[in-house]
């Protein structure tokens, strides 16, 4: 996605000012997390494997059925790699709700 059109899709999902986040926030955290890539996909020094414009945890957040996961987001991983990031921005906001915030990424 580019920079203007995932600006356009959070407005939309009411993500500028959610939870103290302003617009400007989550297209800097998407953009240092995946580069706007909606399929992006990688494999962090825990071994654990992040998915998505968001690059959402497998651990905590999301399940790839092969590592064990709380799947907190109640998504498969793999649903998080499509360029439909409705999902995506759903998970984000339960993400950003817990004590951590923003500070989860």
């Amino acid at each position: 996605l580019g920079r203007c059109q995932l600006a356009q899709l959070l407005q939309r999902q009411q993500l500028d000012g959610y939870r103290g986040y302003s617009l400007a926030d989550w297209l800097c955290m998407a953009f240092y997390e995946s580069n706007f890539d909606t399929a992006a996909k990688s494999v962090n020094a825990d071994s654990s494997t992040s998915f998505g414009i968001f690059q959402i945890n497998n651990r905590l957040w999301c399940t790839d059925e092969r590592s064990p996961s709380e799947n907190l987001c109640r998504v498969a991983c793999a649903d998080l790699l499509t360029s439909d990031i409705t999902d995506d921005i759903i998970c984000a906001k339960k993400i950003v709700r817990h004590p951590q915030g923003m500070d989860a990424w």
